[in-house]
């Protein structure tokens, strides 16, 4: 298997700089996305995490939203990536534990499951750093 790598001042980057970006992506999308339906739905939000017997169900949702909404862009850009995928794989484990756990219901399982793949790809992500193509590489 042949593998391009970076070579400094070469102006190549590598494969697994491209690759990283496209899981940065991908893993940011799902955070983007419902984070900002939880931030432009607060009641239904807060209605729905006082209904799982949450505290402060309001302020959670405005939390977890942000949570979710800077977090996902912070990963899609590739900044504080480190923190940032540790902080998202923590959140995603207690999502899974709090929300999944009706493991009767197969896609309360898949869900819980899920939960627990993402949450292993931010920590390889917390692990390799954000590639060539992110903030943090460009700011050293």
């Amino acid at each position: 298997m042949s593998t391009n790598t970076s070579v400094a001042g070469s102006g190549t980057v590598s494969n697994a700089s491209a690759t990283i970006l496209l899981g940065r992506v991908l893993l940011s999308v799902i955070f983007v996305l419902s984070g900002f339906g939880k931030l432009t739905a607060i009641a239904g939000t807060a209605g729905y995490f006082g209904s799982m017997g949450l505290p402060m169900p309001t302020v959670t949702a405005v939390v977890v939203g942000l949570i979710e909404l800077l977090g996902g862009v912070a990963i899609l850009i590739g900044f504080q990536t480190r923190i940032t995928a540790w902080v998202l794989a923590v959140v995603t484990v207690a999502t899974a534990l709090v929300a999944h756990t009706g493991w009767a219901d197969q896609m309360q399982m898949i869900s819980f499951m899920k939960n627990l793949a993402i949450s292993g790809g931010f920590l390889v992500l917390a692990s390799s750093g954000a590639g060539a193509y992110s903030v943090d590489a460009k700011r050293g």
